[in-house]
């Protein structure tokens, strides 16, 4: 019988295939194989499992460039599974310190074919012989291809971010896409005081988002806490949207983009569970992770429906005193959480704001005179942000806008997204 950690090694390896082949969402293949063999890992092995295949997503331009320096055989036409367990493997050696060398050896070339092993062996050991260095391009040769494989993100992303914020902060940018993301926690204060929330978890509050708290990973503590309703994982720059909201007891707020429901949760929070929520999305199959949330959290004033943010429900037409459109977007400023997005086609990108500029006016609609309406995406392009509030702007004179921030991950040290407030004369 197969040793539990070369289980979930075999379980890395299927996984990052899929990944690559399907582009499925890397924490949807995680979740979903992690369940299908909940009873065959123990905790060391799930979290093995998880690091091996969020860690080889976030490095494989890396990973796939010191494999071409020590590889006889052109990486192109390696065969996948042979590709794949080498990633594992040289990840293992360069980028992790509590795995034991030959154990990385040994079991990454378990995970290939007999006729395989041999030259699976020979890399690895060839790499751990030269020292395991983090090979890369000519500083002064190709700049973008040096950035692209330090960094591990793909040459048109970074053209995307050099275009769109300059060199210098682009650069600035790249370095902060590999961090090691904290987790925010909002605290419901319906249930549990900031205070006595920090007393149980420790960690520190954000300085910038009112309620955040940021922890290093999930204790159980924690887990259990989420359980219990008095808290629910939210970035400080989502919580950032809804400070910008500035809901208040007994008024009325439509999110209209609103699974999962973090910025719903977060209104509902701020308005003491007094006033309407009413949390609509277009696909109704995801409306009871609303639902359930906010039973988890004790909110009862949340009504959730499906609809298409572009044609407003006409009940509500100019009678929401704040109004939140959390867009669709290209997720460009998630990839510290979400590292298979930095692999994303960029030519997808060019639809979206014609789809977000619908949804912006759509949304519109239900602000009353004097009312908020709040635009905000997590993603860093300012054709999804500042030029689709300045189109918008322009096409609506009755609309001021009264803020506007763009949050970057190297500045702020949250999550890459924006925010706009805008008032209705």
């Amino acid at each position: 019988m197969a040793q539990k950690t070369e289980i979930a090694r075999s379980l890395a390896l299927l996984s990052l295939i899929a990944l690559e082949r399907d582009g499925r969402y890397s924490n949807l293949e995680v979740d979903s194989r992690l369940s299908r063999n909940s009873d065959s890992l123990s905790d060391a092995d799930r979290a093995l499992y998880t690091r091996l295949v969020y860690g080889v997503t976030e490095k494989r331009l890396t990973l796939d460039y010191i494999i071409s320096n020590f590889s006889s055989e052109p990486i192109d036409a390696l065969d996948e599974d042979v590709k794949t367990a080498l990633r594992i493997g040289i990840y293992q050696l360069r980028f992790t310190d509590r795995i034991p060398e030959h154990a990385a050896v040994s079991e990454t070339v378990d995970l290939v074919r007999r006729s395989r092993k041999g030259y699976v062996n020979a890399v690895l050991r060839t790499y751990i012989r030269a020292g395991k260095p983090l090979c890369l391009p000519d500083e002064n040769g190709d700049r973008i291809k040096y950035l692209s494989v330090k960094h591990s993100i793909p040459e048109p992303l970074i053209d995307h971010y050099i275009r769109s914020y300059g060199e210098e902060s682009a650069e600035a940018l790249l370095g902060s896409l590999n961090r090691e993301p904290k987790t925010g926690l909002r605290i419901n204060t319906l249930k549990i005081s900031v205070i006595d929330a920090l007393k149980r978890l420790g960690g520190t509050l954000s300085s910038f988002a009112d309620g955040i708290l940021l922890v290093d990973g999930l204790s159980e503590d924690a887990k259990a806490g989420i359980a219990d309703g008095l808290w629910f994982v939210q970035d400080e720059a989502s919580r950032a949207a809804t400070v910008l909201l500035g809901a208040k007891p007994g008024e009325t707020v439509v999110d209209t983009c609103a699974c999962p429901g973090g910025k719903s949760f977060s209104a509902a929070i701020d308005m003491e569970n007094r006033g309407k929520v009413f949390s609509f999305d277009l696909h109704a199959n995801k409306l009871s992770l609303i639902e359930k949330g906010a039973a988890r959290l004790g909110i009862s004033i949340i009504e959730t429906a499906e609809r298409d943010a572009r044609t407003p429900d006409a009940s509500l037409v100019g009678q929401a005193d704040r109004v939140l459109c959390d867009a669709p977007c290209s997720g460009l400023g998630v990839i510290a959480k979400k590292p298979d997005i930095r692999y994303k086609d960029l030519s997808s990108l060019a639809r979206l704001p014609e789809i977000q500029y619908g949804v912006l006016c759509g949304a519109s609609e239900y602000v009353k005179n004097g009312g908020t309406l709040v635009y905000s995406t997590c993603t860093l392009n300012p054709d999804e942000n500042e030029r689709t509030v300045e189109r918008f702007l322009g096409e609506h004179a009755d609309f001021d806008l009264t803020s506007e921030k763009t949050f970057f991950p190297h500045i702020d040290g949250c999550d890459g997204f924006f925010a706009a407030k805008m008032i209705r004369k």
